[in-house]
Parts: structure tokens; C-alpha cells; sequence
């Protein structure tokens, strides 16, 4: 449905096998209402035909001569997760449940009113930037979301205009999204979203709780310095849990490596975080397993600095085997998992996937699924 607000032409060559791709994306749209424009070059294969090119050319000059929207009165807007949470002059700011279909309805109207239809979101945003606000500056904006009307402040007078809305207890109102530990935007998981910012590899220096698991903590992290490396082009940074400093904590998201034994900085977050790891094992709500030869992965918001990720024993989740094909490349565990490193790390996990699951919206276990 995003596709609705982005003019999207097809090309594909009749002979190649990735014409697939294109076919069942024309399919989906059309279940929405929306036809694809779906130009196919004659007896070609994985190039441009010359034919098409040149039709294809002529498409898109005439929508750049067009130019963009950028504040279109109609939004359809559909999201699953809050890190991709903004279309235009709506940005969701809260979801009932993460990986679950979330969409927002949007249309304002030129005598100062903005109908809304939502479902799984509860806490949004609509904004208009200096100069781009449609409304009349002297009259306040009324708002139907979900069918109840809401009174909205004013435009200002530079022509801005924003308003947050947010959901409780089944009512919508005008505010803010409430203080308190939750999943919001850039701070939503899963692991692999630590590493959209700012890192630092927080290495052990203590005595481990295990000496399997430290083997397999330390492994992880040569493989996870080697393949940042690799695949990123970067050099990972590496500091001693006890040199970690202020500044660090305050910018970086923390990705510690070890256990609460081996790794003084997880030892003092250890018993803030969702799941409890400890010398008597790891404890995720009801489910316990042996700390001898089971390793924890985690995301959650860090307990030193709650604006920011704390990860346990991992770097980007997606491993050799997904590195034969670029549409692999994406994350393969949810928020946390645990391992059983009796099983050795392969080209497509890090040992054996015992439990692993999504926290839920306010960063806690999910009940036992």
C-alpha cells in the first residue's frame, strides 16, 4: 500500500528468471485497487531491451517533470515496525504490537479538519512544516480519529502546524506518548537495529561464569569484529569492560560480550534486564536453562542509559550463508535468543536456537509462546 504515494513503474525481461519478483508484486497491488505499470523487453533476459528503455525514460521524465508531492491531502501509511514509521505529514509514534499489520488513513481537508482511521497504532503524529501548512491560521483544526472527534490546536503563524495524539484506555487525545519503558521509534529492536547508530564492543576482562560459554562469547566476537570488517567495510571498536567511559555510555549503544561474570558492565545490569542471567543460569520468565553451555543474545533499552541499546553477545544476526544473496541479508533473530552451544556456530546460527522471541511493547517477555 506505501507504494500508493510513490509513482512506481516495473521493467522486466521477458526471458529472465527474476521477472518473478515483478509478477507478484503486480499481484499484491492489485489486490489493493492499484494497477502496476509492468513494461516487458521481448526475448530479454536480465538487461534492458531498447524499446523498453526508451519507454521507460519517457515515463519518468514526465513524473520528474511533475516533481513531488510533498504534501499530499490523502495518506495511506502501513508499517510493522516503528523504525519505518513516516509517510509524508503522518509519523506513528506507538504500536499496540510490533510485527503486527499497523495502518494509518489520513486526509485533511482545505476547511481546517484531518479525518483518521487507524488500527494497531495508539500514539501518532501530523505535521506540517514552516510555510506548508494547508489550514487557515486563524481557525483551530478539528480532528475525527477512529470516529470520535478531537479539538487541535492552531496553525502558527509561520504556517507550521503539529500535533500528537495519543490512545488510552481506548480514548484518543491530544498529548504526548507517557514517560515509562517502551518501544519507540529507533528504539524498537530487533538486535540487528543497534546497529543502524553509533556501537562500541564492550570485551570482558573478568572470570566467567563458564568456561564454554566464555569460549563462545569470545568466538562470537572475533567473527563479529571480522565480519563487520567484511561486510561493512568498518573497523568495530573495541574497548575493556573497565575502561568503558561516561561519553561512551551516554552516545553509543553497548554491545557487551561475556557474561555476567566475565563482563563487569553486564554484571551491573544484570539483574535490570527482561531476561536474568546468572551464576545459577539463565532465567526467561518460567524457562530455565543450564549456564554452563547456554549463552544469552539480547536487545534492550540499556539500564545506564535508557535512550540507548545495550546488546548482549552479538553483532548483525545474519550470517555466511545469507551472504550468497543480498535479499538474505536481514535479520534473522527477534529480540533476544538463547543458545545452546553444545551445538556448534554454523554459516546460518550462532549454536542451537533454544528459545528466542520478541519483548513486548513495554521491553518485558512475552508469555511463553
Amino acid at each position: 500500500m506505501n507504494l500508493w504515494h510513490c509513482p512506481t513503474i516495473a521493467y522486466s525481461g521477458e526471458n529472465d528468471s527474476q521477472k518473478q519478483a515483478a509478477d507478484i508484486m503486480e499481484k499484491a497491488l492489485a489486490d489493493l485497487g492499484i494497477e502496476l505499470v509492468h513494461i516487458i523487453g521481448p526475448q530479454t533476459g536480465h538487461s534492458y531491451h531498447p524499446v523498453a528503455r526508451d519507454e521507460i525514460e519517457r515515463r519518468f521524465n514526465s513524473i520528474v517533470a511533475r516533481g513531488r508531492d510533498r504534501n499530499p491531502s490523502a495518506i495511506h501509511f502501513t508499517t510493522y515496525t516503528l523504525r519505518y514509521n513516516r509517510m509524508h505529514w503522518v509519523t506513528v509514534e506507538g504500536l499496540d504490537q510490533h510485527w503486527a499489520k499497523a495502518h494509518v488513513d489520513a486526509q485533511w481537508q482545505a476547511n481546517n479538519s484531518v479525518d483518521l482511521q487507524t488500527s494497531n497504532i495508539n500514539a501518532l503524529s501530523l505535521s506540517f512544516a514552516p510555510g506548508e501548512c494547508p489550514f487557515d491560521i486563524s481557525q483551530p483544526v478539528s480532528i475525527q480519529i477512529d470516529g470520535k472527534d478531537v479539538k487541535a490546536p492552531r496553525p502558527l503563524s509561520d504556517r507550521s502546524w503539529t500535533c500528537r495524539l495519543v490512545r488510552e484506555a481506548g480514548i484518543w487525545k491530544i498529548g504526548a506518548v507517557p514517560n515509562g519503558l517502551r518501544k519507540k521509534p529507533g528504539l524498537q529492536g530487533p538486535i540487528d537495529d543497534a546497529f543502524m547508530d553509533a556501537f562500541v564492543f564492550v570485551t570482558p576482562t573478568g572470570t566467567p561464569l563458564s568456561a564454554e560459554v566464555d569460549r563462545w562469547a569470545r568466538g562470537e566476537l572475533d567473527r563479529a569484529v571480522e565480519h563487520w570488517r567484511r561486510q561493512f567495510r568498518g573497523r568495530a571498536r573495541l574497548v575493556k569492560d573497565t575502561e568503558l567511559s561516561a561519553e561512551d555510555i551516554a552516545t553509543k549503544n553497548l554491545v557487551l560480550w561475556g557474561d555476567p561474570g566475565s563482563n563487569q558492565v553486564l554484571a551491573r545490569i544484570a539483574d535490570q534486564l527482561p531476561i536474568r542471567w546468572s551464576a545459577t543460569g539463565i532465567a526467561a520468565g518460567e524457562r530455565q536453562f543450564a549456564g554452563a553451555n547456554h549463552g544469552l543474545i539480547l536487545c534492550a533499552p540499556n539500564p545506564l542509559n535508557p535512550e540507548r541499546y545495550v546488546v548482549l553477545n552479538s553483532s548483525f544476526t545474519y550470517r555466511d550463508y545469507d551472504y550468497l544473496n543480498n535479499a538474505r541479508q536481514v535479520p534473522r533473530l527477534p529480540d533476544w535468543a538463547v543458545i545452546d552451544i553444545t551445538t556448534p556456530p554454523g554459516s546460518q546460527y550462532p549454536g542451537k536456537v533454544s528459545a528466542a522471541d520478541f519483548f513486548n511493547e513495554r521491553w518485558q517477555l512475552q508469555p511463553t509462546r
